[in-house]
């Protein structure tokens, strides 16, 4: 029998009364204010696990709801941000497992619970008297006397359930329900296929010749990948970007690099019980089904009314205002590759699975500047104690290794965060830097725990993920430059959570418009080229040595090179994106659209999307970037705009002043003001777009 709610409830009154017996129920402990016990969790605890929180959740809402006293702030809108943390708890340990040590056992749980979180959802903005409640609030008087934080919570909690259908009628509301259930279904078919493709398949090097170019680390890692896949053969290049992307930019071997590019390229579009295009197509037509249900044209105008762009034309006018500068540049960056295929006696005209190696040759034939040396000064570790010190310049934190912590997988590492000087706690920080089987490819943040005051100072906690190639025992881990960037882009979003100094756990930390989420991020990017992490810890693997001056030279100097690449690959994704939810009803058959829009595009034949239609997991695994992977653009534009106000600052990157504002009103302040408010209070002015084309080294 298919499980619902009323299943759960009937089952969890059977069972709450051994609630403890099950570690997932139990209180978070320790001196942090408590951490996940990962050491105790199975994934057998799971279904019972939610049973018994979902129960308390329902419990706790309908409490709520039907409360006889007038609704009030604090009888409503804040006993809902109190409500249901066992299940918050719950889910965060089932979306870390889901993310990072995936397992058969553990798809069939989500198969079976995703749409019953859903339900849960539906169920939650649907419910009249919860919404009559938060109505009345954002209506009254009460609503003129309470302070300016929390009359963005009001407005937030009353926002959000109009979005999600809190007016609809009866039929309406049960038609968004029923789409909401299968779209979660969807969600996870779409995010397992995919995940299949990176774990499965793989590319055989059968001779020594086929390692011919490729730096030690990724030697070593393909030597490793194919011991522990048991294969019998030299090494394999696994289906991740962490392999992909360094062996097309270093391997002479034209024949295997096409072989790499085609593997990656095509996950998710084998045709096979893999393949992802039906699933996708029919996310699509619901999406664009239950836009109109709601009142829309298209999926785009629904999702965009709480963004910071409001609507699909705005965003549209900012991509195609970066996009012919960006081709025009990569026309220029391939005519110079196309020379030296020419002078090495090539007859072929630059392909994809060309352009890495290329672009390398012309970045040493034009800077000089090789991307392996850059290489031997970029020790993980070492970066990652660059990134702490940038954090403790900026903000004033500090990072200490915490001990006995639990963690899923021995390669993650914890650190207590502390403020300087007073050593008062801000929360943990967990890095998980290494690929494994089970893991979803990229680097993301994940929040374990939100920073709030409303039961006391809690502390937030939070997390790293990359998918680096480990290296071996006592060895470094050297990353590319491209990787560095990503480190700290990747941090930007933990500062973000552990700057966060709210009341109410809605409004912490990264909780922002989706388009402005990305600016802390990006931002933080640029200190990595910043002399102060350079010389301080960019150190030679075998020296420790700092980065030579000469090479830091050389790295300015190419600071742009290779922008109109790395634009075209995501602005392109970008577009495709937009015009997919904009498609409205269409019946959309993603290898047709996507052919026809690039061409209407001119998308140079050298280049793919960064995020071809059948592997974008952006889109496809859930709603988060759906009609919104612009918003890397659309944040680029404001971290670009913000980064001219510490070059205009007398300290540089480091002016203390800036700094201070960069805290109070963008990293600390979460979502309790208006994001365009906050950036005028930071920055004096709105952004535009001239440092953004400035900073990527394009003409208008």
């Amino acid at each position: 029998m298919k499980k619902t709610l009323v299943n759960i409830i009937m089952g969890a009154t059977l069972t709450i009364a051994n609630a403890q017996d099950n570690p997932l129920l139990r209180d978070w402990v320790g001196v942090y204010g408590g951490v996940p016990a990962f050491n105790l969790y199975q994934i057998s605890d799971f279904k019972p696990a939610f049973d018994v929180a979902i129960q308390e959740r329902i419990k706790g809402l309908d409490e709520i709801a039907n409360n006889s006293v007038k609704p009030t702030f604090e009888n409503t809108i804040v006993e809902l941000e109190k409500v249901g943390k066992r299940l918050k708890n719950v889910s965060v340990v089932y979306g870390i497992y889901g993310s990072n040590i995936s397992t058969p056992e553990f798809n069939k749980l989500q198969s079976e619970m995703e749409p019953i979180l859903a339900d849960l959802t539906s169920q939650y903005y649907q419910n009249v008297k919860l919404y009559e409640r938060i109505a009345s609030v954002y209506q009254s008087e009460e609503m003129k006397s309470l302070s300016a934080e929390q009359q963005r919570l009001v407005w937030l909690y009353y926002k959000n359930f109009v979005k999600q259908g809190a007016q609809l009628s009866v039929a309406d509301k049960q038609k968004v329900k029923e789409i909401n259930a299968r779209l979660s279904v969807l969600f996870t078919q779409f995010s397992d296929n995919l995940l299949a493709d990176e774990n499965d398949r793989y590319v055989a090097l059968l001779k020594e010749s086929d390692f011919d170019g490729l730096p030690d680390g990724i030697v070593r890692a393909a030597k490793a990948e194919a011991k522990e896949r048991n294969l019998n053969v030299l090494g394999c290049i696994g289906n991740t970007r962490s392999f992909v992307d360094p062996f097309l930019t270093f391997s002479p071997n034209r024949e295997l690099r096409k072989k790499v590019f085609e593997m990656f390229v095509k996950r998710g579009d084998n045709n096979d019980t893999h393949d992802t295009k039906k699933i996708l197509s029919e996310i699509l037509k619901l999406r664009a089904e239950k836009a109109k249900v709601l009142g829309f044209p298209t999926f785009a105008h629904w999702n965009l009314t709480d963004r910071m762009a409001k609507n699909p034309e705005a965003t549209l006018e900012l991509m195609e205002s970066v996009w012919k500068p960006a081709v025009n540049q990569v026309h220029k960056d391939v005519a110079e590759m196309q020379k030296i295929v020419k002078t090495e006696g090539g007859k072929f005209k630059i392909a994809p699975w060309d352009y890495r190696y290329y672009a390398e040759k012309v970045r040493i034939a034009k800077y000089d500047l090789n991307q392996n040396e850059i290489k031997e000064y970029l020790q993980l570790d070492k970066l990652r104690e660059g990134m702490f010190w940038v954090a403790g310049e900026l903000f004033g934190l500090e990072f200490k290794p915490a001990a006995n912590i639990p963690v899923f997988n021995p390669d993650v590492k914890v650190w207590e965060v502390t403020k300087k000087g007073s050593g008062q706690k801000v929360g943990l920080w967990y890095f998980d830097p290494y690929a494994r089987k089970g893991k979803r490819s990229g680097a993301w943040m994940n929040a374990y725990r939100n920073q709030y005051k409303i039961d006391g100072d809690v502390l937030t906690i939070v997390s790293n993920n990359s998918n680096f190639i480990k290296g071996i025992d006592g060895q470094p881990v050297l990353i590319s430059w491209d990787d560095a960037n990503t480190l700290f882009h990747e941090f930007g979003h933990a500062l973000h959570g552990l700057c966060s100094n709210v009341t109410y756990p809605s409004l912490s930390g990264t909780a922002v418009a989706r388009d402005y989420v990305e600016f802390p991020s990006q931002i933080l990017e640029r200190w990595l080229s910043t002399p102060e992490v350079l010389n301080k810890f960019a150190l030679h693997y075998k020296t420790n040595q700092p980065i030579p001056q000469a090479l830091v030279d050389k790295i300015e100097k190419a600071a742009t090179f290779n922008e109109g690449f790395s634009t075209v690959e995501t602005i392109s994704s970008s577009i495709i994106d937009m015009k997919l939810h904009l498609a409205g009803d269409q019946i959309i058959d993603p290898e047709k659209f996507e052919k026809e829009t690039l061409a209407e595009l001119n998308m140079p034949s050298e280049i793919v999307m960064r995020h071809r239609i059948p592997q974008f997991g952006h889109i496809f695994s859930s709603d988060g970037y759906a009609a919104g992977y612009y918003s890397y653009l659309w944040a680029d534009v404001i971290s670009a705009d913000a980064t001219e106000a510490f070059l205009e600052a007398k300290g540089g990157f480091y002016d203390k002043a800036v700094a201070k504002r960069l805290y109070d009103h963008v990293f600390s302040v979460g979502n309790t003001v208006d994001q365009a408010e906050g950036y005028r209070a930071f920055r004096g002015k709105d952004p535009k777009s001239d440092a953004l084309m400035k900073a990527r080294g394009f003409k208008k």
